[in-house]
């Protein structure tokens, strides 16, 4: 299936996007530094049955850049104002790792319009989170994944890579290869998601969420899936919650898994007859 690419004007400058079927939409929102790229493999998958929008969110790839510090409500900002700008009145939203927490807040900033949330790999972000979050050891292996400042013989390259890469599927170079050219572009600074993420109120939001709920764990994320039973808990006036774990799933798991994503998002939405 072939994506159709475009950029929508907005208040904040121009978002680039890609879109792919036809029928009830859905918008998908990547993880830091990523770009609509992350959803190559899944979007072709899942627009077979409805209108899927991937996203450069606002602040990264080749979307309208903002200065820091970058909030996670800036992100979910970007979000609505694609929506408003591609005349969605209502519409389901997936995210991944950032995207998880960009969803999160976009269906608690405009619950009326959210026909479904759909949040894969985050995190409980709390006060404990944050506070821990602002004091981490710098030995820390979590510490600074993206910080890789350049230099001039081009060594934070090969740092940009050495971090990222226990955290990937050995024998698949080529989906490292995407995250080192997305966070290379032009005006993103790859730590700035990172720390929108680690101050973001989610405590404060959760509540707001009223649509239907589905939370993907991917098994293999050490960052994502130990907080996955804390999730299933926070969205206590969600229509309804339902988690789906998906085995051996890392943190590139749109690339890595995307059968497995599309066959859960699509049971979840059939559930809800969307």
């Amino acid at each position: 299936m072939s994506l159709r690419y475009g950029y929508a004007d907005t208040p904040l400058g121009q978002l680039h996007y890609a879109e792919a079927g036809t029928g009830e939409p859905m918008i998908l929102v990547h993880q830091t530094p990523r770009s609509l790229d992350e959803f190559r493999e899944v979007q072709p998958l899942l627009a077979v049955e409805r209108r899927v929008i991937a996203m450069d969110m606002y602040g990264f790839g080749m979307s309208a850049k903002f200065p820091a510090p970058q909030r996670i409500e800036d992100y979910a900002a970007g979000v609505i104002a694609l929506a408003d700008a591609l005349g969605l009145r209502r519409f389901a939203i997936l995210g991944h790792h950032t995207g998880y927490f960009v969803a999160s807040e976009v269906a608690s900033a405009v619950p009326e319009r959210i026909t479904a949330a759909i949040m894969s790999a985050g995190e409980w972000v709390d006060e404990e989170f944050r506070e821990a979050a602002a004091n981490m050891d710098p030995s820390d292996p979590a510490y600074g994944v993206d910080d890789a400042p350049a230099q001039e013989d081009g060594s934070h390259l090969m740092a940009l890579w050495a971090k990222r890469y226990p955290l990937y599927p050995k024998g698949h170079p080529e989906i490292l290869h995407r995250f080192i050219r997305d966070a290379l572009t032009e005006g993103v600074d790859p730590t700035e998601g990172h720390r929108a993420c680690a101050t973001y109120e989610m405590e404060k939001r959760v509540g707001l969420v009223t649509a239907p709920v589905l939370i993907i764990a991917a098994t293999a994320d050490p960052v994502s899936y130990p907080h996955t039973d804390r999730l299933r808990e926070v969205y206590t006036n969600a229509k309804s919650v339902a988690v789906v774990e998906i085995e051996d799933g890392m943190i590139p798991l749109m690339e890595q898994k995307a059968p497995e994503v599309a066959a859960a998002v699509g049971s979840f939405l059939a559930r809800i007859n969307l």
